[in-house]
């Protein structure tokens, strides 16, 4: 017989799966919002929860000495917010949200990203769950702290704005540039919900909107994820770099090309936001 926080799964973890191995994982709420939907993700989690799940604040566990959303945070910050939460590296950590398959995604690359590979993500997130008629708790769980030793940053799955500006410079020649945002703040017709940013794209980059890897709320199937990518021209053997607004669905793509096979991917942190803001960047659009 099993014993607690000893179920490991897959990157993907159905809702029957989640709910027989409750007691064998620790689980994540990783809902986060864009700024003009006026949700607060916290207080909507204290109102309803998968049974057990801690909250992982996004927009708080990131790094602070940037006038950026929601960087990484340094591996000393990450090691004390997830030893708060009861993580352990021992542990299966399934994180899902309050949409279906969205920010859950960030959360999943931010732990693979300090290497801890036991990490999943709940297809079809929060609404699946309730939909199934699951139990929900509301409040917020008492928490035993763990010791979470400090990690270290896995650079491979992390690109900076040096990085892409070089690859734009080259027209997206260095790497295949894969664009979350919808299509229409990468061609330039639509505005960036963000104020004082110019929407557009990088050159050579790919829009890839992040909805077109979902289909209801949950992840399509590898063999489909493979077929969207290459219709779009994505290359699953060569370097991936997903980017977005923030960094949010450009863990979403990560995560997707992650399910299809692809091996060298990596998400552009400061994304679009970061991108759109410096005076050296070259921003191209369809019009």
């Amino acid at each position: 017989m099993a014993t607690a926080q000893t179920r490991n799964f897959g990157s993907l973890v159905s809702t029957a799966e989640l709910a027989s191995s409750l007691d064998q994982v620790k689980v994540l709420d990783g809902s986060w919002h864009m700024p003009n939907a006026n949700r607060d993700p916290y207080q909507e989690y204290v109102q309803q929860h998968i049974p057990g799940a801690r909250f992982f604040h996004i927009d708080e566990i990131k790094d602070t000495t940037v006038n950026l959303p929601h960087m990484l945070p340094t591996p000393e910050v990450f090691a004390e917010a997830v030893g708060q939460l009861g993580i352990s590296k021992k542990d299966q950590v399934v994180v899902y949200d309050s949409v279906g398959i969205f920010s859950a995604t960030r959360v999943y690359w931010t732990f693979k990203a300090f290497g801890h590979q036991n990490v999943s993500v709940l297809n079809g997130g929060l609404p699946k769950w309730v939909k199934e008629g699951r139990a929900t708790e509301t409040g917020a769980p008492k928490i035993t702290p763990a010791k979470y030793a400090t990690p270290t940053l896995n650079k491979q799955l992390v690109r900076d704005y040096a990085q892409v500006l070089e690859n734009a410079r080259s027209g997206g020649k260095l790497a295949q540039v894969l664009d979350a945002r919808p299509n229409a703040r990468f061609t330039g017709e639509a505005p960036e919900p963000r104020p004082g940013l110019s929407s557009g794209h990088m050159p050579g980059s790919i829009s890839v909107p992040f909805n077109v890897v979902i289909e209801n709320g949950e992840l399509l199937d590898a063999e489909k994820l493979r077929s969207v990518f290459e219709s779009r021209g994505v290359n699953l053997d060569k370097e991936i770099v997903a980017s977005c607004g923030s960094g949010i669905t450009a863990s979403t793509l990560y995560f997707a090309l992650e399910r299809a096979g692809a091996k060298d991917i990596a998400v552009y942190d400061g994304s679009w936001t970061e991108y759109a803001d410096k005076k050296d960047s070259i921003i191209e659009k369809d019009q």
